[in-house]
């Protein structure tokens, strides 16, 4: 019985209680279930009455116990405890707890996943990074953990739509051009141009395309290098990211939002709106009134559309192309985004909800307890490029995904170049490989899965590991619910460590000439249960699953 299926069954006998008179109260559309703290108190533990004991008029402990009679009658229910002011500890019989380890064999790469966003289109949009330089370490952050969200997203049934919002419309752009200009000149990088070794290679580049650039006017030097030069930084950024394992389905030029007025266009209508006022020679957003800290302004003095008007019509393009939550994924200097463009999605008469802003901070390169904080390639700031080479990309997205976005991280690169258990990664992938050598080595004893007895799986780190598997599917439920694929490797990391204790443990391959027994093949169903629990949750991370390391 997984976790799930404990689940549906508390939530069928409220059904049938509530059907036979016994209680009056509204049921949840989902019962929680989790690992008591303590495996002495049970196998699974909920707090469903505590939920609802009040809401039925009726004292939690009364509740439970009219639960408790009727889980008593289940199949695969040993025992039924009543603990505390009314939690309910729950312990399955060793067939009904053994069971979960062929349920998860026969549904392979489809343990963990759902139908619950079934039907929802989600654009998520993630790195962005200006194509006026390499990938630096904030972008790469998002990279995996953008790439991480998406694929949990799926795993839930959703239809996701990557999505790189291509900023060619900026003052940026002009400095990147100048940049070039001046490096193909051989005259120094401009006051507030940029530096490095990639804005000279982009140079030689553009000159090598276009030859005589440098005998044009300089306007006209300027707008090839600015375009030339644009479209190089930007192939050179998609190819690191594919390398990485993160390609997007739309590249989405800012310069599109100003074409036929479009932008101009949104901004006449919110000022018939009255969610817009005029002050000062320009237009504000009302945003105060939406939960925005201060209002903002929308169209300068100037009559020109100020940065938040390509927001606006960003979000309002997005819905039109028929997504029902766009996800916008930025750096730790974006807070006041979350706010205005709230406020900008209200203003225009639409769902707030349908815009998320999650906000990422700052990852530090460690090495020999000290900061990295020069690369040669950007000049400055350590890139994509310098972290994969130096750790390799599972190390890389597996670390970068590992802790929560909201926080900031040391990544120690003595540490992530070890082959050990120290490395988290490679402590899981060793896992998912060590289940491999298992299963090999059992066949070459002749231990098979024609058989299953789940009543023989009765060891104590048999229960553990079983139960840390049936626990995969909620905490990608809740990875999902939380927008927060860590929770996935640190669930992989209990795993992986419950696993290893099981294996040192219970023996799979019989010793010397001994029978090959119906507990050595349900075992090796068990091994082959978390080997595809480890390879499905890795493969939600983008990191490889290797068979052999």
């Amino acid at each position: 019985m997984t976790p799930e299926e404990l689940s549906s069954a508390i939530s069928s006998c409220l059904k049938d209680a509530v059907a036979a008179g016994e209680i009056d109260v509204e049921l949840p559309g989902e019962v929680r279930v989790e690992r008591p703290k303590s495996r002495e108190h049970g196998d699974w533990a909920t707090n469903i009455a505590l939920q609802l004991g009040k809401k039925a008029g009726m004292n939690p402990r009364d509740f439970a116990g009219l639960l408790k009679s009727r889980l008593e009658q289940l199949d695969g229910v040993a025992s039924v405890d009543i603990a505390g002011p009314g939690f309910l500890n729950v312990r399955l019989d060793a067939g009904a707890a053994g069971e979960l380890a062929r349920s998860i064999v026969e549904a392979g790469t489809a343990y963990g996943t759902s139908d619950a966003l079934a039907g929802t289109k989600i654009n998520l949009e993630f790195v962005s990074a200006n194509p006026t330089g390499p990938i630096h370490l904030g972008g790469t952050r998002w990279a995996a953990v953008g790439d991480a969200l998406a694929r949990l997203f799926q795993s839930q049934g959703a239809e996701v739509t990557r999505e790189y919002y291509f900023n060619d419309h900026g003052a940026q752009i002009d400095r990147f051009a100048r940049s070039l200009y001046a490096s193909a000149k051989g005259e120094p990088t401009p006051e507030d141009g940029y530096g490095g070794d990639y804005i000279v290679d982009i140079a030689n580049r553009v000159l090598a395309i276009a030859p005589d650039i440098l005998n044009q006017s300089a306007a006209e030097a300027l707008e090839q290098f600015r375009a030339v030069g644009v479209d190089l930084m930007f192939g050179d950024i998609k190819k690191s990211l594919h390398e990485f394992g993160v390609d997007f389905d739309v590249y989405f030029h800012e310069h599109s939002l100003f074409a036929n007025n479009f932008v101009d266009g949104l901004l006449e209508q919110l000022k018939t709106s009255g969610n817009l006022f005029f002050e000062g020679g320009a237009w504000w957003l009302k945003s105060t009134e939406f939960g925005d800290d201060k209002d903002r302004v929308v169209i300068k003095s100037d009559g020109s559309p100020a940065y938040i008007a390509g927001d606006i019509g960003y979000f309002v393009n997005k819905r039109q192309r028929g997504f029902d939550l766009n996800i916008i994924m930025l750096g730790a200097d974006h807070h006041g985004y979350v706010a205005r463009l709230k406020a900008a999605a209200a203003a225009l008469g639409d769902n707030p909800d349908t815009v998320e802003v999650l906000i990422g901070q700052m990852v530090n390169l460690m090495k020999d307890g000290q900061p990295v904080r020069m690369s040669k390639r950007a000049g400055t700031v350590v890139t994509l490029e310098d972290l994969v080479d130096a750790v390799g990309v599972d190390a890389a997205r597996y670390t970068l995904a590992r802790f929560s976005a909201d926080s900031n991280i040391d990544i120690d690169l003595d540490l992530l170049t070890k082959r050990s258990n120290e490395n988290p990664v490679f402590y899981v992938q060793y896992a998912h490989a060590r289940t491999h050598a298992v299963q090999r080595n059992a066949e070459s004893a002749g231990v098979d899965t024609s058989a299953f007895d789940a009543a023989a799986l009765t060891h104590a780190t048999e229960g553990e590991l079983l139960a840390a598997l049936g626990q995969f599917p909620g905490v990608v439920a809740q990875a999902v619910t939380f927008r927060e694929p860590h929770r996935v490797a640190r669930h992989l990391e209990v795993i992986a460590g419950t696993y290893h204790r099981w294996y040192d443990a219970c023996r799979i391959a019989p010793l010397g000439e001994a029978p090959v027994e119906d507990v050595h093949r349900t075992r090796l169903w068990l091994n082959n249960a978390t080997q595809q629990v480890l390879s499905n949750g890795l493969h939600l991370l983008g990191v490889s699953a290797p068979e052999r390391m």
